[in-house]
């Protein structure tokens, strides 16, 4: 493995990465992505999920990112970090380079986007947060790291990894997930984008590929990962690592 990381360091373009971590686990569970890509020689600052639904918060949130080459985000912070770029290019007219990991343009079925998970089914998960947040949080954590042989173990290293969240600010995300829908955005953002998902990711649709090549422009790239799960940021760390570094290099 550090053959393979010195190979990548001879290519690299040293960038300035914001990292967004995703819902209900705060931003250690992207402390090892941090820690593989500043191995790389990349400045990685991990910010955790916002209220991009508020006005205010939003344009601080876009003034801090301004300070960055690179906007990237795993599941919700996906969709934050599509936000921001959308955000910064409305101000300045600037494209900034986009990844999203394990990242659906909208969490929720919608007209216009059908791989997505039901209303039905987000109806009753986020009822069940308000009614046993400890249960649903454990349950959520199961499926993050639910599809493959490594299952178990995976979500024990996870725990080592959580941060307790304010329940005010998780209840903020799944509002977040239920509203937001980056469809149109992601179809005409003028930027370089990559998008990886996981071949058998438990909270994202495996075939939500199939739409996003639809939606895909020329500065389009989509990565699947074989034999992983909605946990790959942390527990595929070499592959996503790679990849996200090819894509650096080539786009800033």
């Amino acid at each position: 493995m550090q053959d393979n990381f010195e190979n990548l360091k001879k290519s690299r373009s040293m960038a300035r990465v914001l990292l967004i971590t995703g819902w209900g686990g705060g931003t250690g569970v992207l402390t090892p992505l941090q820690n593989s890509l500043q191995q790389l020689g990349h400045e990685v600052e991990l910010l955790n999920i916002f209220n991009a639904l508020d006005p205010d918060i939003l344009q601080q949130q876009t003034d801090y990112a301004l300070n960055f080459d690179v906007l990237m985000g795993w599941s919700l912070g996906g969709e934050l970090a599509t936000v921001l770029a959308h955000e910064i290019f409305k101000r300045t007219g600037q494209t900034l380079p986009l990844v999203t990991l394990a990242t659906n343009p909208s969490f929720v079925v919608r007209e216009n986007w059908s791989t997505a998970m039901p209303e039905t089914t987000f109806n009753a998960f986020q009822q069940g947060f308000q009614n046993d947040p400890a249960s649903t949080l454990k349950r959520f954590g199961l499926l993050v790291t639910k599809g493959t042989s490594t299952a178990k173990s995976d979500w024990i290293s996870m725990q080592a990894l959580l941060k307790a969240q304010p329940l005010a600010l998780l209840r903020q995300g799944l509002i977040m997930l239920e509203k937001l829908n980056l469809v149109e955005i992601i179809k005409n953002y003028g930027g370089f984008q990559l998008h990886i998902f996981a071949e058998h990711d438990a909270l994202v649709p495996y075939q939500v590929v199939q739409n996003m090549h639809l939606i895909a422009t020329k500065k389009t790239k989509i990565i699947e990962l074989a034999s992983a799960a909605h946990s790959f940021p942390f527990t595929k760390l070499m592959e996503t690592s790679s990849e996200i570094e090819k894509f650096i290099v080539s786009s800033v």
